[in-house]
């Protein structure tokens, strides 16, 4: 018996629209980059770009459970010594909410080229608006 791989023509991809608004951070971001990875198709390869678009509206209405949100800090460096910058949770949920929900999937993509190439299916809004129309994207609903 042969093992079947689907050559990059043979793959169609879908548009999926989901409302963030009040999911969870990490359980929304699981469920996303298995979608993203392409893991919900029989046709996956773990070598392989098989996943769906996904646009996630209402990124400022996500939260965090527990005390994560007065606790939770995310970290950046300039390149320069001591060019460390932390930002608290809610001080960027302020500044760019769309900036949270990006970091929390591409950690749980692989460490790879194909990641960079996955992230870049995922389109994240702060309002319940996207320019996405033409692509006619289907409601996925998540748990």
């Amino acid at each position: 018996m042969k093992t079947y791989v689907a050559k990059a023509n043979d793959i169609t991809r879908k548009w999926y629209v989901v409302d963030a608004d009040g999911m969870v951070l990490g359980r929304l971001a699981t469920q996303v980059a298995h979608i993203l990875r392409g893991k919900h198709k029989p046709a996956f390869s773990p070598h392989q770009d098989a996943g769906d678009f996904i646009i996630i509206i209402n990124a400022d209405k996500i939260r965090v459970t527990g005390k994560k949100a007065e606790q939770k800090k995310y970290f950046r460096h300039s390149g320069y010594s001591g060019g460390e910058r932390f930002e608290s949770y809610l001080d960027l949920l302020r500044r760019k909410p769309e900036m949270i929900l990006r970091h929390a999937v591409k950690g749980m993509l692989p460490k790879n080229r194909l990641a960079r190439k996955l992230i870049k299916k995922l389109k994240i809004y702060a309002g319940n608006e996207h320019p996405h129309l033409a692509q006619k994207p289907e409601p996925l609903s998540l748990n």
